[in-house]
């Protein structure tokens, strides 16, 4: 593998060898370092020894399975982590979703499928430095929080934080600097995800039901993210930009 300081570090856990070769070897010549891990065991060495950006996690593995491993990770750090899962099984990328993985893919995938969606979670994590043009200073304050766009987080007025994963943040983003334009969920696929969107994916749905349990006061009956009717979701809160004009 080329040894260049600016490419991210991939760590792919799956207990399939095939899997493991094969998507390290495309990683790698799409100007990444790959790192595999058969297990979890592994991958916590590979974790303590070294700087990881990403982790592709399979679901299912033999041992301490991928859902143990996800949510062991998220006591301690907010590494994004793209699942994989199994063909067709909605229940386990619905599960994934739910967890709060940053994206996830179901097996049999095409490499080039992952690297897409590899990137676009990485352009949204919390350091990422992807769009130099944005100014360092843009924030929106809203009812007692801040979304701050340059440290990518949701910080309350009391100074504490709200864990967000990074595909939450842009899609809070998303929905903050298009108000109050009501978005479908193949835009908010598309402005969050980009070319890595896929047109069947519903995973928008439970990125909401999560962002409203997070910052609603009372999530059944939203204030902020509004939902309309067969046409998709709205932001509806008083927000303040960083230039000090107020909208509604």
């Amino acid at each position: 593998m080329n040894e260049r300081t600016d490419a991210p570090s991939i760590l792919v856990v799956d207990d399939d060898p095939d899997i493991r070769e094969l998507t390290a070897e495309f990683l790698d010549r799409n100007s990444m370092h790959a790192f595999t891990a058969s297990n979890t065991t592994d991958a916590d060495k590979l974790l303590a020894d070294r700087r990881i950006d990403l982790i592709v996690l399979d679901l299912m593995m033999p041992g301490e399975d991928g859902r143990a491993y996800f949510h062991r990770i998220r006591k301690d750090s907010m590494i994004p982590i793209i699942m994989l899962t199994a063909l067709g099984d909605d229940i386990d990328r619905i599960i994934g979703l739910e967890m709060g993985a940053d994206d996830y893919l179901a097996k049999p995938f095409q490499p080039r499928e992952l690297v897409a969606r590899i990137k676009s979670v990485l352009r949204r994590a919390p350091w990422s430095t992807s769009d130099d043009s944005r100014s360092p200073t843009e924030r929106y304050d809203f009812d007692g929080y801040t979304l701050d766009v340059d440290q990518r987080q949701l910080r309350r007025d009391d100074g504490s934080f709200v864990d967000l994963t990074s595909g939450e943040f842009a899609l809070l983003l998303t929905l903050v600097q298009h108000r109050p334009r009501v978005l479908s969920r193949d835009q908010l696929l598309d402005l969050t995800r980009g070319a890595a969107a896929n047109p069947y994916d519903r995973s928008i749905d439970s990125q909401i039901s999560r962002l409203r349990r997070k910052i609603e006061p009372d999530p059944r009956r939203a204030q902020y993210i509004k939902t309309v009717r067969n046409i998709g979701y709205a932001f509806a809160g008083v927000v303040r930009s960083s230039d000090q004009r107020v909208e509604v």
